[in-house]
């Protein structure tokens, strides 16, 4: 039982609606994708259907409009039942923010209905073999040419790599400004030059797709710039702050599930005359689970709260906290339920060993747990140096 957060009537209905495809057609499935690391296009289908593709895009442009939020509740109830196969949504999520956020009306206009409606999937470009952590790493490059931006260079690890229709890629405009010299493109999959390299075999998410993406002269209108030249790793980072609690919501939903799943095990297996979950030491595994869960899911609630009340600027410190204690709590508490089912949790007859290797992927994309722990900490010595002026 989840605590009331007082959830609106359409926030509760997006919840049901969410449980019933997790339950009704993610779970027959799930083993199935996750061998044969296929896409989930038949589960994306249902998600267009029942209108989830678009919860947090605004209602002008064929969404659901109820933001962060939204999102977050969709994505964490999914997660429950497989962290991978709602990736797709999420990921796609990911990649249309930078629209949301800094596209003009005209873009916005042109590729905001088709992701909200389901049609097409989106993808975020950041990521290269040299620019993990550090963005400004980064060498692919983006030069004007006449009206275009001619563009070249390799991403890797992208998320729904090559499913995916719409991507927002960074690319240097002019490499001799540093961090100053990143901008955003819109680039559509089929645009001459861009093509996809090879498909990441992963421990966990293998529902998931990530491939490389790869840009040989390939030209981009300068209609498909986001916001202004060398704006571009300021637009990573709001997209960052907003998408943050995306990942914290998969890693919650995973470890809700796998504590749903302990709980149910350990009611039923019975030892030494009695069921395991009669034994003290038992009971204080699941009790410390179930603690941390709920501690993680008002962080990340308050978190999606303040981003859509749009009452502060920056929301980089809650959004960290958020993605960082999430998914923390979903690799403990997975790793904890394994422990709880013995030495079937680490068959895959039960589903706690996938939820543990899919728990992981949380402390790593989008900022890994010790670049929370950076954002966090330079967002309180900037607070203090702010409030001692």
């Amino acid at each position: 039982m989840v605590m009331n957060y007082m959830l609106s009537e359409e926030e509760q209905m997006m919840v049901e609606t969410a449980r019933n495809i997790a339950v009704e057609k993610i779970r027959p499935v799930r083993e199935h994708y996750d061998e044969k690391e296929e896409f989930p296009w038949e589960i994306v289908k249902e998600f267009a259907q029942a209108d989830l593709c678009g919860v947090y895009i605004p209602e002008e442009y064929g969404g659901f409009g109820k933001g962060i939020m939204g999102l977050v509740l969709v994505v964490e109830e999914l997660c429950k039942i497989d962290g991978a196969i709602a990736l797709s949504l999420a990921a796609t999520a990911l990649g249309t923010l930078p629209i949301l956020l800094e596209g003009n009306e005209e873009q916005k206009k042109k590729y905001l209905p088709d992701i909200a409606s389901g049609k097409k999937l989106a993808a975020f470009g950041l990521t290269e073999a040299s620019a993990g952590s550090d963005a400004t790493g980064m060498i692919t490059t983006a030069v004007k040419d006449g009206d275009y931006y001619i563009l070249n260079g390799t991403k890797c690890f992208i998320t729904n790599g090559g499913d995916a229709e719409t991507y927002t890629i960074f690319a240097k405009t002019n490499p001799s400004k540093g961090a100053r010299g990143i901008s955003c493109f819109i680039v559509e999959k089929g645009t001459p030059g861009f093509e996809f390299g090879k498909k990441e075999k992963k421990m966990g998410i293998r529902a998931s797709s990530t491939r490389e993406l790869i840009f040989k002269n390939c030209k981009v209108h300068k209609d498909n710039l986001l916001g202004k030249e060398g704006h571009g790793l300021m637009i990573a980072q709001a997209t960052l702050d907003n998408s943050r609690p995306g990942v914290a919501a998969q890693a919650l939903g995973i470890a809700t599930g796998a504590l749903d799943e302990a709980v149910d095990y350990a009611r039923k297996r019975v030892q030494f005359g009695q069921p395991i979950a009669s034994f003290q030491g038992i009971q204080h595994m699941l009790a410390d689970m179930a603690t941390e869960v709920e501690a993680a899911r008002a962080l990340l609630y308050a978190s999606a709260r303040m981003i859509d009340s749009g009452t502060s600027k920056r929301t980089s410190k809650e959004s960290a906290m958020a993605k960082l204690f999430c998914s923390e709590v979903a690799m403990k508490v997975t790793t904890n339920a394994v422990q709880v089912l013995g030495g079937y949790g680490y068959s895959r007859e039960y589903h706690v060993e996938k939820m543990m290797r899919d728990a992981k992927i949380t402390t790593l994309y989008e900022g890994t747990s010790q670049i929370q722990k950076n954002e966090i900490a330079l967002n309180l010595i900037k607070e203090s140096a702010s409030k001692a002026k």
